[in-house]
């Protein structure tokens, strides 16, 4: 059994305030606006198989190609747009985000060909560039390293929980047929993109960007989060394996290979978890002609959140196991594995239900990793560089966001079925969980001389 990879020595009494305060008044807002995020990028592939795809011509390639050129957008400004967060605040930037990336999904309740869906595609991935890696980089201004394990399980919980409502959520609103003269799946993605615009306006004012501006912490609360803070910031920052400081951008980080490591660790999962998201409506509406059943538009809804509800509590009891015990290598390397093995295996089951299970394993694999794995970056980059570096891993995972729907269309198109694409699938998985592995081997040693050395250094292998 490897040793930890941080500590997590006994919190004091002001320290259990300000994380409790943050995980009841911060972590929950951030979460919401994950939440309409990661609705809005994957509400089209609610609406490709309840009319949008018959509607608009499309083969399951272009709905692919449609799917992933988001990420191409969301790529070309994902570093600049979390160096320019880093410069201007997360308030002010993550707020900018949304509104924008709000406007552009009301325009998806016009499109007429594929054409429009893949131009409208590229542009809400321009418009959301640097969301997520921002809303990471904000919580590790506000959560010292210790506890973001469990803050971003809180955090990470929104994307489960939006399959969770949001599938029985736009099975009602594609039900919805003929209202403002809409088809349903274009009054789904009116409806959807409503809230981006409202909670941006709200995030403007609501989120302070660092303790000492949030006046609902006492000041022994907030005193403490910044002490602590900046200590780690120079720890890091000072010590052999850290990489941060003023002046320290791109070049530097590009030259790590931690950082390139992580990256292709982090591909993996995102290949599976948006191969998932996009396709799994498509292969539910399968199930009819594969084994005779029929379900209607809600009822499929319902069927698409049930995976993600296991998963929502693996990742939150996962996390919580990993706060407890330290983050161990085997935190990540257990999901990888578990996830690679199961998404092909589902689609040899011989009922709906036993699919359905089987991809719930393949979910909670994904969810269970993911938060852990984000604990990782920030204990060795600060700083621009920790801008530069979280957005660098996160594009990496953007790639797989393209790769996995146009690769899993395109291989489905040519063989007349799922089961080769899946295969794919998870042998990227797989390849996570051997890059993990690989990269904690370094760091072998026993607890006494782990827990001599500094976090940063330690941190899965990265000493």
């Amino acid at each position: 059994m490897d040793a930890p990879l941080t500590a997590t020595p006994a919190p004091n009494g002001v320290e259990r305030s300000a994380i409790r305060k943050i995980s009841i008044r911060l972590v929950p807002f951030v979460a919401l606006m994950f939440f309409i995020n990661y609705l809005d990028r994957t509400a089209i592939g609610f609406a490709a198989p309840n009319g949008m795809e018959a509607d608009l011509g499309l083969s399951a390639a272009q709905f692919g190609f449609a799917s992933g050129v988001f990420f191409i957008g969301y790529i070309l400004l994902e570093v600049p747009s979390n160096l320019a967060l880093a410069r201007f605040g997360a308030r002010r930037w993550l707020a900018r985000i949304m509104v924008t990336w709000g406007i552009v999904a009301f325009l998806f309740t016009f499109a007429q060909n594929f054409e429009q869906l893949a131009g409208l595609r590229f542009l809400l991935g321009v418009a959301e560039a640097g969301f997520f890696p921002g809303a990471i980089l904000f919580l590790s201004l506000w959560v010292p390293s210790k506890h973001r394990s469990k803050i971003l399980a809180l955090f990470y919980l929104a994307q489960p929980l939006t399959s969770v409502v949001g599938a029985p959520l736009a099975g009602l609103l594609l039900q919805n047929d003929g209202v403002l003269g809409l088809e349903g799946w274009r009054f789904m993605f009116l409806c959807v993109s409503i809230p981006a615009v409202i909670v941006g306006v709200v995030a403007w004012f609501y989120l302070k960007d660092r303790p000492s501006h949030a006046k609902w912490l006492t000041e022994e609360e907030s005193t403490w989060l910044e002490t602590t803070l900046e200590e780690e910031k120079i720890g890091t920052e000072t010590s052999a394996t850290g990489i941060g400081g003023h002046g320290v951008g791109l070049g530097r980080v590009l030259k790590s290979g931690r950082v390139w490591m992580l990256a292709f660790i982090y591909f993996g999962f995102i290949y599976g978890l948006y191969a998932l998201a996009f396709f799994l409506p498509t292969i539910i509406g399968t199930f009819q002609e594969q084994f005779g059943t029929e379900f209607d538009l809600f009822e499929k809804g319902l069927i698409t959140a049930i995976p993600y509800v296991p998963a929502a509590l693996a990742l939150y009891f996962w996390s919580r196991d990993a706060t407890k015990r330290g983050l161990r290598t085997w935190h990540i390397v257990i999901p990888a594995i578990v996830g690679g093995v199961s998404i092909p295996v589902a689609l040899y089951m011989n009922s709906p239900a036993a699919t359905i299970v089987v991809i719930a394993f393949t979910a909670m694999s994904i969810f269970a990793a993911l938060p852990n794995f984000w604990t990782l970056p920030t204990q060795f980059l600060t700083g621009t560089a920790a801008a530069a570096g979280i957005a660098l891993i996160n594009t990496m995972g953007n790639l797989a966001g393209f790769a996995a729907p146009y690769i899993t269309g395109a291989v489905t198109d040519a063989t007349g079925g799922y089961r080769a694409a899946m295969f794919i699938v998870g042998f990227f998985m797989l390849l996570s969980a051997l890059l993990m592995a690989l990269l904690s081997r370094k760091r072998r040693v026993g607890p006494t001389a782990t827990a001599e050395r500094p976090a940063a250094a330690t941190a899965a292998g990265l000493g």
